[in-house]
């Protein structure tokens, strides 16, 4: 699967690039029968990984060739897991995946709208193609710029030929088959409905963590973000469906499970067992075979000390909590509809400092909200400095369609936003070298999820989420747990070497 972002960033929409040592955003995942069978496939042929970890291998049931399709995701985690489903659907439906351009009959972008350039980024690709509708190919956008434009993009781009939001991606195969039947142009937004957590099978792109959506929308209405308007209002999963799918994915080997939401902490159990969040969170680490569980993005709001009792309790959830603030200025907060005040967020961050484990915080700021200043931003700075966090990813401040803050006053220039990002960069980069410097001569679990080209080099992520580079003298530890020793500390990286 084609990814606009980096596979590896633990963090949310936007477009990002590496950055004194941060993920840092620039400007800022022929066919009429119904959709109600599930479809058992292969765990080699979802993963796409040959190597996959020891997993129950379930005989495909045989599907007619409908075409190939190829897929580019823009955006967050939430658009990683969007276009596994995507691909899960219309591979079950007998749609081959392709890598290229070229081989594809069905084009798709599923898309970000949280930044303005990620949008226009998109537009450009489309833009880049337009010559594929005398070809025959099908052209199609998905996600919240599909969701967000509408049917606009027609306009804009009148060879696009399907619109599609994430609610409606199990109906993809029907849609499809409509544009086959003569149609020429075909949408499916609506945001509110359930429907987008039960697609029939979903192709997992990451062979050992596997992603699991329990809240879909937001009810919040921060007037900076797009996001309530392209995903609509909070729907949360059922408890029993989540723990269903989650020992699915341990017998097939996962050994890692990723809770996945915009405010994802804010789930509320739809069933009859009304499960709070940290009760879900202890009840998928029971799950025989799991043994890391993480979750983002947590609104703080809704972060309690119950959250913390559980990482404290239970170990396999992992030591780590992504934590936005978007400004350290009450000020600045209240005009961003935060919920929050400066006090109340320092509040859950002494919850998380006092808990008996050591919790990694990661947070999301804004630079140049309207009307920010300097001392607004310096609040900013030195809420950095008394948070001490493990890593920050910044974002300048765009206007985005159907906020409150896109017709706000007080607009910072481009030039003066870039100057307190630097600043912002470089403060948490002195914070890392210092915080990171703590870990030298320290040993930790390292799920091993990535191979150098150089011999002997490997990388993964410790339980708390650090990226740990190490050199072995194994063969092969693509999916293992190791125990790695801290032997150097930059502000931007940790590396060491495996304990025999």
């Amino acid at each position: 699967m084609h990814q606009f972002n980096d596979p590896d960033v633990e963090a949310h929409a936007g477009d990002w690039t590496l950055a004194s040592g941060n993920w840092v955003a620039e400007s800022v995942i022929n066919c009429h029968e119904t959709m109600s069978k599930k479809f058992d496939i292969g765990l080699e042929t979802l993963t796409g990984n040959l190597a996959a970890p020891r997993a129950s291998r379930l005989a495909p049931e045989r599907v007619p060739d409908r075409g190939t399709f190829f897929l580019e995701t823009f955006g967050c985690q939430m658009n990683d897991h969007d276009s596994e489903k995507v691909a899960g659907v219309l591979m079950a439906r007998g749609y081959k995946q392709v890598e290229t351009l070229e081989a594809a009959s069905v084009i798709f972008y599923n898309t970000c709208s949280i930044r303005e350039k990620a949008a226009q980024k998109v537009f450009s690709r489309l833009g880049e193609f337009r010559e594929k509708q005398h070809e025959g190919k099908i052209i199609g956008v998905l996600g919240c710029v599909a969701q967000q434009e509408g049917e606009d993009i027609f306009k804009r781009a009148p060879w696009v030929s399907l619109v599609c939001g994430s609610a409606s991606y199990r109906k993809l195969p029907e849609m499809l088959a409509r544009l086959e039947s003569g149609d020429h142009r075909v949408t499916g937004l609506d945001n509110d409905t359930d429907e987008t957590f039960e697609t029939p099978v979903t192709r997992r792109d990451n062979p050992w963590r596997a992603y699991l959506t329990i809240i879909e929308g937001c009810d919040k209405a921060c007037t900076y973000c797009v996001v309530p308007y392209t995903r609509g209002p909070e729907r949360s999963r059922s408890s029993e469906a989540i723990l269903r799918e989650v020992r699915e994915l341990a017998g097939a080997g996962y050994t890692e499970v990723q809770l996945l939401g915009q405010t994802v902490n804010s789930y509320a159990d739809p069933t009859l067992a009304k499960m709070k969040f940290s009760e879900l969170l202890l009840a998928v680490a029971e799950v025989r075979g799991i043994r890391r569980v993480r979750f983002t993005t947590s609104h703080p709001s809704d972060f309690r000390r119950d959250i913390v009792d559980a990482i404290d309790t239970e170990p396999k959830l992992c030591e780590h909590v992504h934590l936005p603030v978007q400004s350290g200025s009450t000020r600045v907060l209240r005009e961003m509809q935060r919920t929050y005040t400066r006090g109340e967020y320092l509040d859950k961050v002494a919850l998380i400092r006092g808990a008996r484990r050591a919790i990694s915080i990661t947070t999301d700021i804004i630079v140049g909200f309207p009307g920010e200043t300097e001392s607004d931003f310096a609040q900013t700075l030195s809420l950095m400095d008394e948070v001490q966090y493990d890593g920050v990813f910044a974002f300048k401040y765009s206007p985005r369609p159907h906020t409150g803050a896109s017709s706000m006053a007080d607009a910072i220039p481009e030039e003066e936003k870039a100057r307190r990002l630097g600043i912002l960069q470089e403060k948490q980069r002195e914070i890392q070298a210092t915080r990171n410097l703590a870990y030298l001569g320290k040993t930790f679990e390292v799920m091993v999820s990535g191979k150098s080209r150089r011999e002997k080099q490997w990388s993964g992520h410790t339980s708390s989420n650090k990226v740990l580079n190490f050199t072995s003298q194994e063969a092969e530890l693509l999916g293992t747990y190791v125990h790695v020793k801290v032997t150097e500390a930059g502000p931007n990286s940790l590396a060491g070497e495996q304990l025999a």
